[in-house]
């Protein structure tokens, strides 16, 4: 006789228990979920706008995967990289930060190769989307706030030019594509 299998729970199973929570009950989970992991107190801090920097946690996740301590032996990981700027977006998901975040991380993927002469196709694939990211992003911020990160990702397209695998050039091609001068 074959076993009936259950079933995976879902969103729409938990929002069902959620509704047998009261005002204390529902507060009580939220502090438990904030609780059990630095994740969750970011995506918290974010999405209510608390602290000084809620940009801070997502930008050491960056730096932390696409510029690693060498002498640490720690590894690179461009999803993990990626991830960071994925969970802010859940979080709060303003383009302004989305814009920080892209070009913190072009800064941080450049920086690493220029420094340390790594050659790594796919990192550098990564790279050139998320300097195309980065344009798409500021598209869509008000003029005024667009203008600090024109220098940042001039420097970033600059370095780019000592990696061979047409990474600069690829960049020159896509803010000539969003029409932004040198």
């Amino acid at each position: 006789m074959a076993k009936k299998q259950k079933k995976q729970p879902t969103w729409s199973d938990v929002k069902t228990r959620l509704t047998d929570f009261d005002r204390t009950g529902l507060l009580a989970l939220v502090q438990d979920l904030y609780a059990a992991s630095k994740n969750n107190r970011a995506f918290l801090h974010a999405r209510f706008n608390l602290g000084d920097d809620a940009l801070k946690p997502y930008k050491t996740t960056i730096a932390r995967w696409l510029y690693p301590d060498v002498f640490k032996s720690q590894d690179i990981s461009v999803a993990k990289a990626k991830k960071a700027i994925s969970d802010y977006k859940k979080a709060i998901g303003q383009a302004e930060g989305l814009v920080e975040l892209a070009v913190f991380y072009c800064e941080q993927a450049t920086a690493f190769c220029n420094d340390y002469g790594l050659q790594d196709e796919g990192y550098f694939d990564a790279t050139v989307r998320m300097f195309e990211t980065a344009l798409k992003t500021i598209a869509q911020l008000p003029e005024t706030q667009r203008q600090p990160f024109w220098p940042r990702l001039d420097a970033v397209r600059r370095i780019s030019h000592n990696f061979g695998y047409n990474v600069g050039d690829d960049m020159d091609e896509l803010l000539a594509e969003y029409q932004v001068d040198d």
